[in-house]
Parts: structure tokens; sequence; C-alpha cells
């Protein structure tokens, strides 16, 4: 059965799922659209053109879907949408998208968004994605599946972390990340492979072992970066994982590429 306490402020043209649940003094706004068995603590304001997938959670005090923290927006009909089992703790905030970076906000499936971190305008996270408390995601960034952001960093606007990939904690990160890679510091470096994620995702050894190579390759002194990746690339053909950080490298973006320090390892 649906739940909605006799407190919370329900707009009539939202749209709310079977099996939901709305706590004391929280506020559904107008365009909302809440999936099947969505649970909304108190104290919680949902607005805008936003959609919630089935079965996520949001604690007290989150704002999700007011207008852009961006100066140029002007009231356009973007959107937000989140995914599925995702888990939205204390003070979280989340934009929609501007007109100038599509128009939409969007947040995959069973993430996990730790206290008073932020989603800004225009980003894309993916699947099984975990931001730790007062991580600070900047406009139209990208982040792939199972990405992992310690708490109390920052990530800068337009850039991309690669799937699988690790932000230490109070990190500063400026540049793109490659899939499977960590970075720390402020500004953040690259400082080796998630090894840890991979061992505990169950990655084979001889995958760790293939991609750990491959990075030392990427990342030697020998050479330019792009004629390592072509060397890479066909050593590495029919190895997917070490394709995918090719394939990312190769595609660009509008950030630098975030590299090793003089000693880093893999």
């Amino acid at each position: 059965m649906t739940a909605i306490h006799k407190s919370a402020i329900i707009d009539k043209s939202a749209e709310i799922g079977d099996g939901c649940s709305i706590g004391a003094y929280s506020v559904i706004g107008p365009g909302v659209k809440l999936g099947a068995k969505v649970r909304i603590h108190t104290h919680v304001v949902v607005t805008g053109r936003t959609t919630i997938g089935a079965a996520t959670e949001i604690f007290p005090f989150a704002s999700i879907g007011h207008q852009p923290q961006d100066l140029k927006y002007k009231g356009e009909a973007s959107t937000l949408t989140i995914g599925a089992k995702c888990i939205i703790r204390e003070g979280v905030t989340m934009n929609p998208g501007t007109e100038g970076g599509g128009m939409t906000t969007a947040i995959g499936d069973r993430c996990a968004f730790l206290a008073n971190s932020h989603v800004g305008h225009d980003c894309h996270v993916g699947n099984d994605v975990i931001f730790s408390n007062n991580v600070m995601l900047a406009g139209h960034a990208n982040i792939g599946d199972f990405v992992i952001i310690g708490g109390g960093a920052g990530v800068i606007q337009f850039a991309r972390v690669g799937a699988h990939s690790f932000v230490g904690a109070m990190s500063g990160l400026e540049n793109d990340l490659i899939p499977y890679g960590m970075a720390i510091g402020n500004r953040a470096h690259l400082s080796g492979l998630n090894i840890v994620g991979l061992q505990r995702r169950g990655f084979a050894r001889a995958d760790i072992h293939s991609l750990r190579r491959a990075y030392r390759l990427l990342f030697a002194d020998e050479g330019t970066l792009m004629e390592r990746v072509e060397d890479v690339s066909t050593e590495f053909k029919d190895h997917p994982a070490v394709t995918e950080i090719v394939t990312f490298i190769r595609a660009g973006g509008k950030r630098s590429l975030c590299t090793p320090r003089d000693g880093a390892a893999a």
C-alpha cells in the first residue's frame, strides 16, 4: 500500500507509484514521477521534471530537482532522472540539466550518495556508483559504472571518470581519470590502478596482471602518449578491460588526462 503522511504536500500532477512511502513534511512538486516502492523520508523536497526509479530511498533534508546552479539557466524544461534502488542520504542535492548541456542530468541504478554530496547540472552518473560524504560533482561531469569517490572530493566540470575507478578522499580531480584508475591528491594525480576494487569485483588474477602491464606501458617515459596507446592497443587487442582504457584515452574530452607523478606505481 502507498503510505503518505498527512503533513506531506503532494502536487496533484505528481505521479506516485504503487507502494511508495512519503514521510512527514516532505514536498513532492508538480511533474515529479516516483516509481513503485520509492521511500521518501521526512523533510525531503523533490521538484522539477524529476523521475525517480523504483525502490529508491531518499533521506531527510535532501533537495532533489531544484533549478541548476548555473547563471545561464533561463527556466528551460530540463530534466533529472534517477535510477532504481538508489540510496540518497541526508542533505544531498541534485540538479536537472540545462540547454547548454543536453537538458538532462541522469543517474543510473543502485547508486549510493552519502550525506551532503552534490550532483551538478548535466552530469551523467553510471550504475553502482558510490559518493561518500560531501562529494562535489560539478556540472557536465561523466561518471562511469562502479566508480567510488571518497569523502570531501571534488570533480571539476566536464571531467570524465572512467568505470571501476577510485578517487581518494579530499582529492581535487581536475582531469580525466582512466577506467580502473586511482587518483589522489590536490590537485589529483594518477596513483595506479584500483586493484582493491578489481579484486572485490572478482576480476581474475590474469586480467589484473594484464591491466598492470598495460598501465606501465601507457605511462612509461618513452615516446608520446598516443604512440604508447597504439602499442598497447596492438599488444592487448583481445583484452576488453585494456581496450576500454585505450578507447577512453582516444575519445578525449574537454579536460587533459590525469597522469602519474614521478614514482607512482600501478
